[in-house]
């Protein structure tokens, strides 16, 4: 991928779930951010060629300041075992690989469902409740939609089925892409084609916007996400993991 590519998504990213308060080093943006949601409280590199290691120090001293621990974004290629072997030797340890996704808006329609796919611009309690609701950590489920209110330029999408709300996700428009964020659908009601009804609403939002690319991030562990991924188009960009050092 295209190392201006690489920025807009990390930049569109934060603009999605944006932190209480963004930092920048020479080829690195910092999130910090008191929530839950990784990508808002740890620094990313901007571009996936070998990094100055003598940025790492700076970094920490940033979060330092700020009354934060220090976690690093780190992409998992050979550029940058470097940083890999300079964190592990400074106490971080690695956890939650993930992968970042890509897609083309394809407006393929999404299989047959009873459920009718509501979009607004903000969050409503409806949308916000499947977060909170039974299946979920209430902690992380409000940490997330305090985050994801925060977004501009951002869409909502509700599967309801019966007056209620069993699904949701949403999308952010911002540096010529559209980020895909938010998917949750309840315990419940999972494997009957409603998350594939809210990605094909927000894909359709995209396209009204004049956006074609996609992006979204899933952990690599969760394998049925990603063959849902899978049949919307979308396929693996690169994939990082979080390093921090273990509480104690």
């Amino acid at each position: 991928m295209a190392m201006n590519d690489i920025e807009a998504i990390e930049r569109a990213t934060l603009a999605a779930v944006p932190p209480e308060r963004t930092e920048e080093l020479p080829g690195w943006l910092l999130g910090l951010d008191k929530g839950t949601v990784g990508r808002a409280h740890s620094a990313v590199p901007l571009g996936h060629d070998a990094p100055d290691l003598e940025v790492i120090p700076e970094i920490e001293a940033r979060y330092a300041r700020a009354g934060f621990k220090p976690v690093l974004r780190i992409p998992d290629g050979g550029a940058f075992e470097p940083v890999r072997t300079h964190l592990r030797a400074d106490g971080f340890a690695p956890a939650k690989p993930t992968l970042v996704q890509v897609a083309a808006a394809s407006g393929a329609a999404a299989p047959a469902s009873h459920a009718h796919v509501h979009v607004n611009m903000t969050p409503d309690d409806a949308w916000a409740g499947v977060f909170l609701g039974e299946g979920f950590d209430p902690v992380d489920g409000a940490s997330r939609v305090a985050i994801l209110r925060r977004a501009r330029a951002a869409v909502f999408a509700r599967a309801v089925v019966d007056g209620q709300t069993v699904a949701v996700g949403s999308a952010c428009f911002s540096h010529g892409w559209c980020g895909i964020h938010g998917m949750r659908t309840a315990p419940a009601w999972r494997g009957r084609g409603f998350a594939q009804a809210i990605l094909a609403a927000l894909e359709a939002q995209a396209r009204s916007r004049g956006i074609s690319r996609l992006f979204l991030q899933v952990e690599a562990e969760n394998t049925a996400a990603q063959a849902l991924y899978r049949r919307r188009g979308f396929t693996s960009a690169w994939s990082y993991t979080y390093w921090q050092r273990p509480q104690v």
